[in-house]
């Protein structure tokens, strides 16, 4: 990708403040994904029922006898951090496009975070108009994590060079991390359906998963165990393998984010699925996902060209080894 002329007039990116921006958007691809789920425990997914206008006539929030203000503006608030969220984005991306050298992999990383935020507006918008059918609302939902998923893997490229991804862990221990990876969609998938089949559609009016909220807590639950399974597994993969301190602390971290969300979970069902717990797991989900995706991009390493001659014991030193 070629760099914009002007950008030779500014100083180039520090490693430094390329990982801020790039924490920045995993904050903001999760964040923005709680602020929905409050709109819709609250009843408010269609306070601003057309797109992008709020109301045909007005691009804000207006009286209206049908729908109540304070309803109009929760779902307005929400739609406004989206801008919010693209020149967040957007900063990320000319930061990595000011980088010195010029790395491709983080350049195109960086880029995939604003044209996610734009595709997300759009589906949020296709929501809308499709009355907030459950399953537009699980895509909806299951994209945001893509997006925070992708953001994280922008933060560990701030760090890393852009030469040949290099494996710190033997192949087999990698394939059951993307193993895990592949059930934790699935067991993201299964959450949507049991917020499809649950009380809080994001609109009184808004129909429901006919599973009922039982059968597809009984799916949801039998997921997770099977990917406590492969979590655990994992840790003893990586015992046996020697794993670094790096690959050690980003285990412990998704463990301790997986047994939270996991008792997070279990207290909203017995509580029969309070509103302010229904945003806190959402909390969870997203947190769980940048736990998972810092443990699969924690896999490899790609150094930087000054590097590629380093000797081993200057990376045992670091802790990457």
């Amino acid at each position: 990708m070629a760099r914009p002329a002007f950008l030779d007039r500014i100083p180039p990116t520090s490693p430094t403040v390329m990982r801020r921006l790039a924490i920045l958007t995993v904050i903001g691809q999760a964040g923005i994904a709680v602020t929905g789920s409050v709109v819709r425990v609250t009843g408010s997914g269609l306070g601003c029922p057309t797109w992008p206008q709020c109301f045909p006539d007005s691009l804000v929030p207006t009286p209206h006898p049908e729908v109540a203000a304070l309803t109009q503006w929760i779902e307005f608030s929400n739609r406004l951090l989206t801008f919010v969220l693209v020149v967040a984005t957007g900063l990320a991306f000319l930061a990595a496009v000011n980088t010195r050298p010029r790395r491709r992999r983080l350049t195109w990383l960086a880029l995939a975070q604003p044209l996610g935020v734009v595709a997300q507006a759009v589906i949020g918008g296709f929501v809308v108009l499709a009355g907030l059918v459950w399953w537009s609302v699980a895509i909806h939902f299951m994209v945001s994590m893509f997006f925070v998923w992708m953001a994280v893997q922008l933060v560990d490229a701030a760090g890393d060079g852009d030469g040949p991804a290099t494996r710190v862990v033997p192949g087999a221990v990698r394939g059951l991390i993307a193993t895990s990876s592949v059930v934790l969609v699935a067991l993201l998938a299964a959450g949507t359906f049991v917020t499809a089949s649950g009380p809080h559609a994001g609109d009184a009016k808004t129909p429901r998963l006919g599973l009922g909220v039982q059968a597809t807590a009984q799916l949801h639950s039998d997921i997770l165990f099977a990917y406590l399974g492969l979590v655990v597994g994992i840790g003893f993969a990586l015992a046996a393998t020697g794993a670094s301190r790096r690959m050690w602390r980003r285990y412990t971290a998704l463990v301790v984010l997986v047994i939270a969300q996991g008792a997070l979970g279990g207290i909203q069902y017995a509580l029969g699925v309070p509103e302010v717990l229904v945003s806190f797991h959402v909390l969870g989900a997203g947190l769980v996902t940048i736990g998972a995706a810092f443990l699969w991009s924690g896999t490899t390493e790609r150094t930087h060209p000054t590097d590629a001659v380093a000797p081993t014991a200057d990376l045992v030193g670091t802790g990457r080894a």
